[in-house]
């Protein structure tokens, strides 16, 4: 016993105890990883049954993942274009119109009381004219009118005397003086026949500007009832009931929701491949439900402050999406593209490396993989393993060196 210990040094008799901690612990977790020790190191053990499938070439769609923000499709404040005092508002926050739904009605009394005035004005014109306040035949002939009708008869006399005179003067029957008060009285007569033509034009135009005033008026008095301009909702009201508003003064704000538009932001890199018509997939926070759209407009130009493609595209809307709110989105820039891909499940992730399972002699062999695209059932290889190998479905903890038996 004494020739023992002389052997050893007192430090050294000190450090046995932690190495035979050491060596403990390290078998303990050896019987614990589930692996026989042998198939750990690459020996045989029991056979590990798989499932195994081939690599396949697919169709997957490419897409282009980007961001953007939900807007409007339309935005418009509803104005009054006349002044009244609101008589009966029928929105609120929130209604939902029709196109030509009535909004609100402005008192009506004062624009009545006017289109009767200018329909007092446009009866008094054309009696002036001749024509009958209670038809609305409005065809004339200035000839025909009582004014030129009248100058014209004086004129044709005054033509007669002065002809009958110039012949008597010829016979020296009257005297000079009395021809040229004929060629006064003559051209008196033609000037006043042009006086009457020209009256008449005159109030021709009368009776247009008083036609064109019943107009205005009948216009106003419609006015008075403010409608929706298209199919949307009530973002906000403005005015209230009884409130008095002047012309273009605001009353409610409208959006249209169905559809929305997309605006989003396309990187450069990608902006060559984005064509109008291509299909969009639309996602929100917390909404569950996918919603379709398609590329309709796209900008001329790409940003030269971000490097991006600001595209539109128009999203059905069936009352879950709000304006204003951010979306993801992912366009579709071919449907059917085809790539060599593997089921989702058949991919394992150790240490930040994607990484496939395949056989060789009978025994499981890793292959680090480089992943593309990937669906619910698919993803895409780009490198590490070709069409036509073989590979585990649900590897699980399976390593390199494991044998395994292929479950049919």
């Amino acid at each position: 016993m004494k020739s023992f210990y002389k052997t050893f040094n007192p430090l050294q008799l000190s450090v046995l105890p932690v190495f035979g901690l050491l060596i403990a612990l390290l078998t303990t977790s050896a019987c614990k990883s589930g692996y026989p020790v042998s198939a750990r190191q690459g020996g045989g053990g029991e056979p590990r049954p798989v499932a195994v499938a081939k690599v396949a070439e697919t169709s997957m769609e490419n897409l282009i993942t980007v961001t953007g923000t939900l807007a409007a499709y339309e935005e418009a404040t509803i104005s009054a274009k006349v002044a009244g005092r609101i008589n009966s508002l029928n929105v609120d926050l929130g209604s939902r119109v029709s196109k030509g739904q009535v909004i609100a009605e402005l008192e009506k009394r004062d624009a009545q009381l006017r289109l009767q005035q200018a329909e007092a004005a446009l009866a008094q014109a054309r009696a002036r004219l001749g024509l009958d306040p209670a038809n609305a035949n409005e065809n004339l002939r200035i000839e025909d009118t009582a004014t030129v009708r009248q100058a014209k008869a004086l004129l044709e006399q005054a033509e007669a005397n002065r002809q009958r005179l110039a012949k008597l003067l010829q016979q020296g029957v009257i005297s000079k003086s009395q021809m040229d008060q004929a060629e006064a009285d003559y051209k008196v007569a033609l000037s006043r026949y042009q006086d009457a033509e020209e009256e008449i034009r005159n109030r021709q135009g009368v009776l247009l500007q008083r036609k064109s005033e019943v107009d205005i008026a009948r216009q106003q008095l419609a006015d008075t009832t403010i409608k929706a301009a298209f199919d949307g909702m009530v973002q906000e009201r403005i005015a209230s009931l009884g409130e008095y508003v002047a012309a273009g003064a605001p009353v409610v704000k409208m959006v249209k929701i169905d559809p929305l538009r997309l605006q989003a932001e396309v990187p450069e890199r990608d902006s060559r491949d984005v064509k109008q018509g291509q299909l969009v997939r639309v996602t929100v926070e917390g909404d569950t439900n996918v919603y379709s759209g398609v590329i309709k407009r796209i900008s001329p130009a790409i940003s030269a402050q971000n490097r991006v493609l600001i595209v539109e595209a128009e999203v059905r809307n069936n009352g879950s999406l709000k304006p204003g709110a951010f979306a993801n989105a992912a366009i579709i820039i071919n449907p059917n593209n085809m790539v060599v891909a593997v089921p989702a499940d058949a991919v394992v992730t150790f240490a930040g490396i994607d990484k496939v399972i395949t056989i060789q002699d009978g025994k499981a062999q890793e292959k680090p993989v480089t992943l593309g695209r990937r669906n619910e059932q698919w993803v895409e290889i780009l490198n590490g393993i070709k069409a036509g190998e073989t590979i585990v479905l649900k590897p699980g903890n399976l390593q390199t060196g494991q044998p395994v038996v292929v479950q049919q």
